[in-house]
């Protein structure tokens, strides 16, 4: 399947772009992360502490266990806090 990956924030500057089309066989937003992983030191560096990173599928806050067949679009960003 092809879905749209986007980061935002400290891992668009890390991975060095806003989006990318993927083709990938993920089951879960945790494979999708180990595929990208694999993709590139970038990645792997951005990716390397999923404690900071909050994931979005299809525009809708989940986690790692997220499922991704059907879905078009995961996104990647850092928490955010209120003030």
């Amino acid at each position: 399947m092809t879905i749209d990956v986007l980061y935002f924030a400290w891992l668009r500057e890390r991975i060095g772009v806003p989006r990318e089309r993927v083709d990938t066989a993920a089951a879960t937003v945790r494979d999708l992360v180990a595929e990208l992983s694999a993709r590139s030191d970038w990645h792997a560096a951005a990716l390397s502490d999923l404690s900071a990173v909050r994931v979005a599928v299809d525009q809708r806050l989940g986690d790692l266990d997220a499922p991704l067949p059907g879905a078009r679009e995961v996104a990647f960003f850092p928490p955010m806090t209120g003030g």
